[in-house]
């Protein structure tokens, strides 16, 4: 059986990607709510309100996990830190394992934004 080695280096490039990725969410839910906020100012209908409601809480609720992932990233990048202060360039079993659970849920949640931002527009291209 061959060893793998995994080095600080490459968890902290995809570690930036991810950050980036993101920043980018969030600056883009941004956005979406100012578009949102036109909305409520030209629509009165009850189900139009209804539905608009419901897209700014699950923006609110993506806000929510990008900020639990920004933090995740951060809390791994000090880890990271610490291995290189004590010169170790590669990371243990736990951590790795921990790492590749966390790539996993950033998969699952990019699915789960597109699909938000695609229902987005669609309900935009009914109401703008």
């Amino acid at each position: 059986m061959e060893t793998q080695v995994v080095y600080n280096s490459d968890l902290h490039f995809e570690h930036r990607l991810w950050k980036n990725e993101l920043l980018f969410w969030k600056d883009e839910i941004k956005s979406f709510q100012n578009r949102l906020d036109e909305l409520i100012t030209r629509w009165t209908d009850k189900e139009v309100l209804k539905e608009l409601s419901q897209f700014q809480n699950k923006f609110i609720i993506h806000n929510n996990k990008i900020e639990e992932f920004l933090d995740k990233i951060d809390a791994h990048e000090l880890n990271i830190a610490k291995h290189y202060e004590i010169h170790q360039n590669v990371i243990d079993l736990p951590d790795l394992k921990s790492h590749n659970e966390f790539r996993l849920k950033m998969e699952s949640e990019r699915g789960i934004y597109d699909q938000l931002k695609k229902e987005f527009f669609k309900f935009l291209s009914r109401y703008m």
